[in-house]
């Protein structure tokens, strides 16, 4: 299974609430740069999970829409504070999906792409927001995963 991590774009710094922060003009700007350019790749899952906070569904929902008929739902786990134990579980559940995109939070992506591909904690990995990340898993548990690419969004 291809596993693509999407961070959320950049967004509001003050709002009433974490969950509600929204997407700046320069995280609209940078959903749209990575919905063109996975559909100019390619790179177009077989189905897309986000988050349920506001920035990370905004983001999903403006790459879907680049992506055409791509099936976009919302997955609580992706939520902040997912664990890498976590996300193996949950993809699990659409192992029969070839390609997933999950959209979601830092510092949760850099420990679970770090476990996924056998590193010893996050510290070796940043995730900007905006980035995609691929991995290829070539079994369901830590370290049986292949870093594929990793591109910010400065460089689609």
């Amino acid at each position: 299974m291809m596993v693509f991590f999407l961070r959320h774009a950049d967004a509001e710094s003050n709002a009433t609430s974490d969950f509600t922060r929204k997407l700046t003009a320069k995280g609209l700007e940078q959903a749209e740069k990575v919905g063109k350019f996975c559909a100019r790749n390619g790179l177009v899952p077989d189905i897309i999970l986000t988050s349920p906070v506001i920035r990370a569904k905004e983001t999903a929902s403006i790459v879907a829409k680049k992506l055409g008929d791509v099936n976009l739902l919302e997955e609580n786990r992706l939520a902040c504070g997912m664990r890498p134990d976590a996300c193996l579980d949950l993809l699990k559940e659409y192992k029969k999906f070839e390609a997933v995109m999950l959209v979601g939070h830092e510092p949760d992506f850099s420990a679970t792409i770090s476990d996924f591909i056998g590193l010893i904690g996050a510290g070796q990995i940043s995730v900007r927001k905006a980035s995609l990340t691929a991995i290829e898993m070539t079994g369901s548990s830590a370290g049986s995963g292949v870093l594929q690419f990793f591109i910010p969004s400065r460089l689609m």
